[in-house]
């Protein structure tokens, strides 16, 4: 579970400025709308609406489907996620320049508060 939250994160803090996929897995593109399968099997879709983003996923290893909204008001994005399994998570990614810090928490006791940075990565 702390791969797929880290990888929401992940996928939170980079589409919050462009849409870009994971070079490891085959994405098609349209307008608003990104749909990601990687080499394992986890799928993925992410559309903007305005400042809504919404994403929706298949995880292989949990053999569970998940979605999350994230909401971005100017630098700061608040997402909250449920699994099928009946997991639940909230969370935010706060943009500073080029640093990024991420924090979450999820009903399954998973927290974690990250910085992440274009140069130096996370």
């Amino acid at each position: 579970m702390k791969y797929l939250l880290c990888c929401l994160l992940l996928i939170a803090a980079t589409q919050a400025s462009a849409q870009m996929p994971s070079p490891l897995a085959n994405c098609t593109r349209s307008a608003n709308l990104l749909a990601c399968v990687d080499a394992q099997g986890n799928a993925y879709s992410v559309a903007t609406l305005g400042n809504i983003t919404y994403l929706r996923g298949f995880e292989v290893v949990g053999k569970r489907y998940w979605a999350q909204t994230n909401s971005r008001y100017g630098q700061l994005t608040f997402f909250t996620g449920l699994a099928s399994d009946g997991e639940a998570w909230v969370g935010y990614t706060r943009r500073v320049g080029w640093t990024t810090i991420n924090r979450f928490s999820s009903s399954a006791g998973a927290r974690a508060k990250f910085t992440c940075n274009r140069l130096s990565g996370c």
